[in-house]
């Protein structure tokens, strides 16, 4: 293995992109029988390309950016969102969907949660939870919640089971009442809705089932994180957006994706993925990342673990006979 880390995730993004618009417009047009495609638009990287790639397959007008702001979300989100939409000259909606939201108690269920945890939690408080980072202890990571209170002050407390399912159940009617927004559109449309997830978020179940899972297609979910940056940079999406950290804007404190699920950058994890998928010692691992073969290790165990959870994640509704 004398090729470097460039050269096993590099990808030709003009063919790749040409490769992924053939395939939109099969699966829409001639398989799902569709006319478009709604997008939801998070202020990412990954649904800039998703974006992109589907308003050259189906053409500008037949691709609605749906932007979902929420009182948690980050107002860079949405500032990042409408750029894209307008760079690349495609119709868009706004639905803030703090109302439904709320309506549906999750933010009351989300304090109900932390109160568990932080009995004072109230009005004016923020908070995030955060995964230690696997590369520091062989221990279990056990997730931590972080608030900050009204005057600034921050404390973290580990969660037991319970109150950390808790919190993420309500969390989750985000993703789905987002995904909820994206149907009625696509409904009342005649489209298709596209997925935005990458390899790396597939394959390890960094997704809400019926949430940010549900799609009819998933463009990118075959590229590595790496790989879809490099469509980024062929495909024109704004540099801001390019140099932004991948996020979840979940919670009401800034938050990365490393630091709530993978424990491990993008771009040491591209590689992980790569070479646990093709066998690869973790002492070969370890040299190309710069880590240890015990922090290798380390990441190769999470990776089992968090392809096992993924199962339910992945699995359609079971049936008693197959009809």
């Amino acid at each position: 293995m004398n090729a470097t880390n460039a050269d096993i995730l590099a990808i030709d993004p003009s063919a790749m992109a040409e490769h992924i618009q053939r395939i939109i417009r099969e699966q829409v047009l001639s398989h799902l029988r569709r006319r478009g495609i709604v997008v939801g638009l998070s202020g990412g990287v990954d649904s800039s390309v998703v974006a992109a790639l589907a308003s050259r397959a189906l053409g500008r007008d037949r691709v609605l950016a749906l932007l979902m702001p929420e009182r948690d979300a980050s107002s860079d989100a949405l500032k990042l969102g409408l750029m894209v939409a307008k760079a690349l000259g495609i119709p868009f909606v706004i639905e803030d969907v703090t109302p439904l939201l709320d309506a549906a108690g999750c933010y009351q269920r989300q304090i109900d949660a932390i109160r568990k945890v932080f009995p004072d939690y109230g009005k004016g408080f923020r908070c995030k939870v955060v995964l230690p980072s696997i590369l520091e202890s062989g221990r279990i990571s056990v997730s931590r919640l972080i608030i900050e209170t009204p005057s600034g002050q921050q404390a973290s407390k580990r969660m037991d089971a319970d109150s950390y399912r808790e919190l993420i159940a309500a969390t989750s009617f985000k993703q789905r009442m987002r995904k909820t927004m994206e149907y009625y559109h696509a409904d009342r449309l005649g489209y298709a809705v596209a997925g935005t997830p990458n390899r790396l978020e597939y394959d390890q179940g960094f997704f809400v089932k019926q949430g940010d899972g549900a799609a009819d297609l998933k463009p990118i979910a075959h590229l590595f994180k790496t790989q879809v940056y490099a469509l980024a940079a062929h495909l024109g999406i704004p540099e801001e957006i390019r140099r932004r950290p991948p996020t979840t804007d979940t919670y009401s404190l800034e938050q990365t994706q490393e630091e709530f699920f993978f424990s491990v950058p993008y771009q040491k994890m591209d590689v992980f993925l790569w070479a646990f998928e093709r066998g690869v010692s973790t002492v070969e691992a370890a040299r190309r990342t710069g880590l240890t073969p015990e922090q290798a290790e380390r990441v190769y165990t999470d990776i089992i673990a968090k392809r096992r959870a993924a199962r339910y994640l992945h699995t359609p509704p079971l049936m008693v006979e197959e009809i």
